[in-house]
Formats: structure tokens, sequence, C-alpha cells
């Protein structure tokens, strides 16, 4: 029998930033998931902040070259990669000079986020999506971390859903407490139109508030963990009710097994409903 896939899609991981609790799960738990007999792939932004040369990245040509439109402007997809050697893991990073040269992630020196925001997190979605089509390489598994990857449910359940290397991918979200405040770019749904995708779907993104992409990457969801102790009280309520499968908080002694636990439920209940 084939190994499981599982495909990681994180806003951070350590050391390529400073470490926070997202940061320390993004680096350890693909390992630790490799190490439970599954095979793995992880992908982060290549932000500006992060120095190459002590991290040792480097572009991978063969997957480098396509470009993305994105309100009518083509920005090039850029992909690196780096090895964390201890661990026998490759991080791949999407790379753009318009969206990932500033020496900052999401905000700027004085803490302001990007208004760009919406724009790099569709590049940093598409980007992930295409790179794994040109690996060739179908996910069982896709489990996102952080807000800035709340858009690859809706992506693949409703821009993919035709594809049949995502066709049966499930979907896990991890919710955290890494809300921002106010709202991205008023025209993310606009910006988010590509071919087949109907108008109707893009107007869930009419008000990008951190709840409400919240919500839609909870309703395109097959499973939620929550990733922090605390988080949106709002988000939690909407979580629970949905009735989606739920992994509760775990601390950092057990959530790796309990994660691995999961996968393998919300993989086998969803092909069970198939049959």
């Amino acid at each position: 029998m084939d190994k499981p896939k599982v495909l990681f899609v994180q806003q951070e991981i350590t050391p390529y930033l400073k470490e926070t609790h997202m940061g320390h799960i993004g680096r350890y738990l693909p390992q630790g998931i490799q190490e439970r007999k599954k095979e793995i792939r992880t992908f982060m932004p290549r932000y500006g902040c992060i120095n190459e040369r002590r991290n040792q990245l480097h572009e991978v040509i063969r997957l480098s070259g396509m470009n993305l439109v994105i309100n009518n402007t083509d920005h090039p997809l850029i992909i690196k990669v780096a090895s964390i050697q201890s661990a026998r893991m490759q991080i791949y990073f999407i790379d753009n000079e318009d969206y990932f040269q500033r020496k900052f992630t999401l905000t700027n020196k004085n803490g302001e986020y990007f208004a760009d925001n919406d724009e790099r997190a569709i590049f940093f979605t598409r980007g992930v999506i295409e790179t794994v089509k040109k690996l060739g390489w179908a996910p069982d598994l896709v489990h996102c971390n952080g807000w800035f990857t709340s858009l690859m449910p809706f992506y693949l359940k409703e821009v993919m859903k035709d594809n049949p290397m995502f066709s049966d991918t499930k979907i896990i979200y991890s919710v955290y407490n890494d809300e921002f405040p106010g709202q991205l770019d008023a025209g993310m749904g606009k910006k988010m139109k590509t071919k087949g995708l109907p108008d109707s779907e893009l107007k869930k993104f009419e008000n990008p508030s951190f709840l409400n992409i919240s919500k839609v990457a909870v309703d395109y969801a097959d499973g939620i963990i929550f990733g922090d102790k605390e988080i949106n009280a709002e988000l939690e309520k909407y979580v629970r009710d949905s009735g989606k499968p739920l992994l509760e908080h775990h601390d950092r002694d057990t959530y790796i097994d309990a994660y691995n636990q999961f996968y393998d439920e919300v993989m086998v209940s969803e092909s069970v409903l198939e049959e």
C-alpha cells in the first residue's frame, strides 16, 4: 500500500522566521508525520526577511517560470527550496519580486498590515497548487496553518474540483489566534476570478475580514484543528456549530500523535462515506 501523502501549507516555519507557536508546528509537525510513515511536502511564502544564504535557499528552475495573473497583471512564480538536514525534510518556498521581496512578513516596520496581503495570499495559494501539479504529486490530505493559507480549501474544492489530482483530496484547516484588524482589500473576490468560477461563489469574499475568510475556510475544510488554546470566540462557535470533525487544542507533548490520528480519521471517514 502506498504511503498517504500529506501536503503542509504553512504561514510560518521555524527556523526561517523568528520562532512562534505556529512556526514551531510548521517545523516539527511535518517531520513527525514523516516519521509516522507518511509522505510529505511542505510549502511557505519566501518572505524577504528570510536570509537565503544562511538558510541555503536555491531556485528550482524546472518548477519556476510560470506567470500567475492577478488583477490583470502577470506575476512570475519563482520556486525555491531548502533542506532541514536533521529532519531529512525539504521546504518549498513560493517567491515573487512584487509580493515577497520586502523585508517583512505580513506587516511593515510599524506593525501595519500590507495593503496587498489579499493578492499575496492569492498568489501563494495558487503558487502552491501549480507547483504541486508540476511535481505530479497528488496529496491525499492538505493541512493549512494560519489565515494566510485560508484560501486553499476554497481553491481546491471550487477551482480544482475537476482536476483528478485533487478530486479525492481531504483538507484540514488549523485555526489560530492570528487575527488581523479590519479587512483585506474589498476587491479581493474580483481578483480571485478565474475560468469556470461563478461570481456567486466569489461573493463569499465581499467582506474579507479575518472572521469571514476563516469561516469560508471552515466551510470548505473536511476537518478543523484548534491550533491555539485561545481563538476568536465567534469563530470557535462557528467551528463547533459546523459539525465538522474537530480536534481540540493539544500541547507540544501530544499534538503530533493526535494530529496523525486525526488525519487518518478524516481520510478514512470521508472515503467510507463515499462508498
